[in-house]
Order: C-alpha cells, then sequence, then structure tokens
C-alpha cells in the first residue's frame, strides 16, 4: 500500500452530519422569524441552496452573496415576508451550534492523526465552520482546518490545496490523498490539484461523473484497512 504522510479531509457528510444539523437551524430559524416551518419548505431550501453552492463551486457567485441570496430566493418561492439578510445572520448562528458527527468520526480520526498529518479542509462559511469544530470533539485531531471563505477560494480549484500546503509547508503530493463524499468538490478538487483520492460514499450512488477516485469505501473505518 502506498505511503501517504498528509491526508486532506472534508467535514461535511463526511464527518459531520451538515444536513442534520441544518433541518435543526432552518427550524429554529423559522420560529424566530414566525415562518411556518415545513418538509416542503427544507426540501424548497435545500434545492436552492445546492444550486447556490454550485454556482460558488464554478465561480459564479462569492460567498458573501452566497448567505443572503439563498434565503432571497427561498423567500421569494414561498411568498413570504422576511428580511434574507436578517433571516441568514440568525441561521448561521443557529447553524454554527449544529454539531453531528457521522458514525465512526472520531475513531477515524484519532486513528489518522496518529499515523498522518490529518488537515480538514471544507467549502464553508468561516463562522460557522470553526464554531461547529470547535463544539466537537473532532478539534483536537487537526493539524489546520483549511475553509474556503478564509482561503479565498473552494474545492474543486486546485488553489484552496495550494493555501493549505503553503501554511503547512508541504509540498510532495505523491504523499498526500483527499477523502470526501463529493465527487464535484472533493473527489475532482483532489484530481485538478494532482494527487490520489478516496470517496467515501456511503450510499452506493452510481458514479456518473465521469471521475475516477483512487479509492472508494462505504464506512469511515474501512481507511484504517487502506491508510
Amino acid at each position: 500500500m502506498k505511503r501517504y504522510e498528509l491526508v486532506f479531509i472534508d467535514l461535511d457528510e463526511t464527518l459531520l452530519d451538515f444536513y442534520q444539523a441544518e433541518k435543526q437551524a432552518l427550524r429554529l430559524s423559522f420560529g424566530q422569524f414566525g415562518l411556518e416551518y415545513s418538509e416542503r419548505a427544507v426540501l424548497e431550501y435545500e434545492e436552492i441552496n445546492a444550486g447556490v453552492w454550485r454556482k460558488l463551486e464554478q465561480g459564479g457567485i462569492d460567498q458573501e452573496t452566497l448567505k443572503v441570496e439563498r434565503f432571497r430566493l427561498l423567500f421569494e418561492r414561498m411568498h413570504a415576508e422576511a428580511d434574507p439578510a436578517a433571516f441568514s445572520a440568525a441561521y448561521l448562528q443557529e447553524l454554527g451550534k449544529g454539531v453531528f458527527l457521522l458514525p465512526g468520526a472520531e475513531e477515524t480520526c484519532a486513528y489518522l492523526r496518529g499515523r498522518y498529518m490529518l488537515v480538514a479542509v471544507t467549502n464553508g462559511i468561516k463562522d460557522v465552520q470553526r464554531a461547529r469544530i470547535h463544539g466537537s470533539p473532532l478539534e483536537q485531531y487537526f493539524s489546520a482546518l483549511i475553509i474556503s471563505e478564509e482561503a479565498g477560494s473552494s474545492k474543486p480549484s486546485p488553489a484552496i490545496f495550494e493555501h493549505a500546503c503553503a501554511g503547512l509547508g508541504f509540498t510532495d503530493k505523491a504523499a498526500m490523498i483527499m477523502v470526501g463524499d463529493s465527487l464535484s468538490s472533493d473527489i475532482r478538487g483532489g484530481i485538478n490539484f494532482g494527487i490520489d483520492t478516496c470517496w467515501f460514499n456511503p450510499g452506493s450512488k452510481a458514479n456518473d461523473s465521469g471521475l475516477q477516485p483512487t479509492y472508494e469505501i462505504k464506512a469511515l473505518p474501512e481507511l484504517k484497512t487502506l491508510l
């Protein structure tokens, strides 16, 4: 097995259950603004949010705009009277409190930390991601936390990995690997940067992206057999 020294790993839906945190934050924020919370509203938001994040990954929008635009579009679709900027601030505050670990997350991070330099790389909002990591037991295992908003670039751009490596003083790409659940950001990002990748695919989704990850796992503890 190839010997690695640096493991990049994604946060949301790889180590942390983002969807559970998202639903909690939406429910609490809807309550604060006197809006009716429903599963339909959640589905509408998820669809809009996914589209806005795709636009960010493609360089078509910046993160500050994203924070508010998704709620402007949601309230427009819902015909709801609410200030999207104020709602966004409340939502992000609640989201930062949402710490839900996926199965095997801490065990896997402890294992990796004992053998490699472990670095989290996330396309997230700095205040939210730092609050969630600080509130979780995972913080102790990371050598660094690289957040797109702070790095000035997001996965799948190789620039976010270049930013990370510059700060870490590590340049040997043959000794690096990227682990994550998203083919479009994590796996494409690793491939764009020229490093090995491991696709975390717990739902056994079909890979019709044209991308070929170096490895594929269905549960986080499987990394122990690969790394």
